[in-house]
């Protein structure tokens, strides 16, 4: 039997180029659909060729633009591009606040460009839990560059740099003191700085500053991240951003840096699996285990610690495996 009939329908469909298809699956995966885990598991063979590259940034900076731009330029390479854009999601609903497939476009019938809107879904780190998920699902698809839009960019919004091989953090120049950016994390996941709205007064002096910090700040395996003046509105700069993201691919080929980044990406995955799949089941225990809600009574009437009651349900858990 064929390789690709092997597979689940859902995939197969996926594999096919069943856009339709993607879409249902990319939703089940969301909505963490146990009947979505079987397609995963069938396509991951078929993964890791797609570059991931992130682009993150405070709210108004003009990342969709930016994107819209990107999309422009990777087409007319003849490069297949898959967007995830990860909007803030509400605290009651859940749902996306933002929209950003709205913000983001797309040249009709062109079937080169896939785009998703995903809420976080109140995750930390300024992604959604699927979203590496939903970019294994674009890999094999046949999308040859998928660039990630996250939520913002602050102290805690920096898990791009698990996801991402290439993260792009945009600033503007009226953001104020550019050393405001190191407190935000920034330097922690960005390998390429786009300076946007460069046509704005204080550009110049935002490249020069960013230039100056990148050149003192601590460089990783050799690289410091480069500051790129764009604007995306007038479409100037763009060619020279993505050289950019082009030379820092191009740097993570050698000495194998691009197999340790994947490694400690993979290492990341699968101990959050562990803990998602772990902590489901013993917040379900607390429902319906009287031992469990016991234990919880007991912390609840000050009987025991919550340490104490951790340290119970891990030598439990232990005794179990």
């Amino acid at each position: 039997m064929s390789p690709v009939l092997r597979l689940p329908p859902a995939a197969r469909a996926v594999v096919a180029g069943d856009r339709r298809a993607l879409a249902r699956l990319i939703s089940a995966v969301e909505d963490r659909d146990p009947a979505a885990v079987a397609s995963l598991k069938a396509l991951y063979a078929r993964t890791g060729r797609a570059r991931i590259i992130g682009i993150t940034g405070p709210l108004g900076v003009g990342k969709s633009t930016l994107i819209n731009r990107l999309i422009e330029l990777l087409r007319a390479r003849g490069l297949k591009v898959g967007v995830v854009a990860i909007d803030p999601s509400s605290p009651f609903s859940g749902g996306s606040v933002l929209g950003d497939r709205i913000r983001i476009e797309k040249a009709q019938g062109d079937d080169g460009v896939f785009l998703r809107s995903m809420a976080s879904r109140g995750h930390a780190g300024g992604v959604a839990s699927a979203t590496r998920e939903v970019c294994r699902l674009l890999d094999a698809f046949g999308m040859d560059i998928i660039l990630v839009e996250t939520v913002g960019s602050g102290q805690v919004d920096v898990e791009i740099r698990d996801i991402a091989s290439t993260s792009i953090v945009v600033l503007v120049p009226h953001l104020g003191d550019e050393v405001q950016t190191l407190k935000a994390g920034l330097f922690e996941i960005a390998e390429v700085f786009c300076v946007n709205k460069s046509d704005l007064p204080g550009a110049e002096t935002a490249t020069r500053d960013l230039s100056e910090l990148a050149a003192l700040g601590t460089d990783r395996d050799g690289w410091r991240p480069t500051v790129v003046p764009v604007s995306a509105q007038a479409g100037t700069g763009v060619e020279t951003l993505w050289a950019a993201v082009e030379a820092h691919e191009t740097f993570l080929n050698a000495d194998g840096r691009r197999d340790r980044g994947e490694r400690r990406r993979l290492a990341e995955e699968v101990v959050g699996l562990v803990r998602e799949r772990v902590g489901r089941e013993l917040t379900g225990s607390m429902d319906r285990d009287r031992d469990m809600g016991s234990l919880l009574d007991r912390v609840a009437a000050r009987a025991i610690d919550p340490h104490s009651a951790a340290d119970r349900l891990y030598r439990e858990l232990r005794r179990s495996g």
